[in-house]
């Protein structure tokens, strides 16, 4: 069994409501069961968030390494894509 030890936390009023009602209702067994279970999402979340950050970071690295930027010229691209379209419907007919 995981070594459990009490804490005290603060909330305010309408916390402390939402947390009774979601036990009087039968959805928790305690609101203990309530706090956990938003600490165990809280940590969930603090992770992904973190790994979505080392994506960014990765991406930002390789984007930079990948050399100077270059203008696009939009006409130019809209044509190669339209003639791209073409021959596909083309080769599909």
């Amino acid at each position: 069994m995981p070594d459990i030890q009490k804490v005290s936390i603060a909330l305010t009023g309408e916390q402390i409501t939402v947390l009774k009602a979601a036990v009087d209702s039968g959805e928790y067994a305690t609101t203990s069961e309530i706090v956990r279970e938003a600490l165990r999402e809280w940590q969930w979340k603090r992770e992904l968030r973190s790994e979505d950050l080392s994506r960014l970071r990765e991406q930002w690295r390789a984007g930079k390494e990948s050399g100077a930027a270059v203008t696009l010229d939009l006409g130019r691209t809209r044509e190669r894509a339209r003639r791209k379209l073409k021959e596909a419907a083309e080769r599909s007919a």
